[in-house]
């Protein structure tokens, strides 16, 4: 009784623990962000009149949506092209950081310096350095010399053309192909992710790997029933994370055709319709999808 008395106090401790922890982000949600929420969705409801007078909301239904989906073909052109490459990038994002992980886990000299490396990509994808690398003309002409300097045909082209030429699995080639000449972009996204799986993979005691491998278990057999469970649940965290990261990033072509029907041509109730549309899509995809990864997650005390 006094154990299980103990464990539960423990736990009580741990819960309010994580609740203090989460208070500030939640007190600045109720305080700052719940009120410009619903104000965005009643304007997607709404024909928004800008003028001196100041901001003019009348109501027109659904035809925001309506215009959205059979009106506007570029926004749902838009629309499945990043999401597609949402779900690939994402998937690339979360194989690659955990295999990363998996290297920078191993003992090794010089381990600090490696790590200290593959953090870059956190480093780089701040503000500031963001901007100057999406905004910097001195690197993009750089980048246009190297380009029209460069007659040389890449490994990876000419792999790419043997296989698209021979007709086997085109698509899918060209899909992974695309995400190796975008290993840069993968690489700079996945910063968070490789110290999240670094984290738990640290956890993981060696206890196990010793018992199992005087069992006769193997390196592989090791991976699959030792350490992919025991970090199972930070899969789910990093996917929501990379999901929520991707659909930020300053490249997003429906984030760009939503400021542009906002700003260029002031038309804020059809630009909140499509924001509330792309956000509604990647709750369920995010929904449905840690549905799927939840099955699997294994908890432990």
């Amino acid at each position: 009784m006094k154990k299980q008395n103990k464990v539960a106090g423990l736990q009580r401790r741990k819960a309010i623990s994580g609740y203090l922890f989460i208070a500030p982000f939640i007190v600045g949600f109720l305080a700052f962000m719940v009120k410009p929420l619903f104000q965005s969705l009643y304007m997607s409801f709404c024909t928004v009149e800008v003028s001196t007078e100041g901001i003019k909301n009348i109501y027109a239904g659904l035809s925001n949506y309506l215009r959205a989906f059979t009106v506007d073909t570029e926004f749902n052109r838009l629309l499945v092209e990043e999401i597609s490459r949402m779900c690939i990038n994402s998937l690339a994002i979360m194989v690659f950081s955990f295999f990363v992980a998996l290297i920078l886990n191993q003992k090794f000299k010089g381990r600090a310096l490696v790590r200290a490396i593959f953090f870059l990509p956190v480093i780089l994808s701040s503000g500031v350095i963001l901007g100057v690398e999406y905004d910097n003309a001195l690197l993009a002409s750089v980048q246009s010399m190297v380009e029209e300097t460069t007659n040389t045909t890449s490994i990876t082209d000419a792999i790419e053309n043997i296989l698209v030429t021979s007709g086997i699995g085109v698509s899918a080639f060209e899909t992974v192909f695309e995400i190796v000449d975008g290993i840069y972009d993968v690489a700079i996204a996945s910063g968070i992710q490789i110290i999240i799986f670094l984290s738990g993979l640290q956890t993981i005691s060696s206890n196990m790997y010793e018992a199992a491998a005087i069992e006769g278990c193997t390196a592989w057999e090791s991976l699959w029933k030792i350490t992919f469970p025991m970090i199972s649940s930070l899969f789910l965290v990093n996917w929501i994370y990379t999901i929520v990261d991707f659909c930020m990033r300053s490249d997003n072509k429906v984030l760009d055709k939503i400021s542009e029907q906002m700003i260029a041509h002031i038309n804020y109730g059809f630009a909140s319709a499509m924001s509330w549309i792309y956000f509604v899509i990647v709750i369920v995809i995010i929904g449905v999808s840690s549905l799927i990864i939840s099955k699997g997650v294994y908890y432990y005390d």
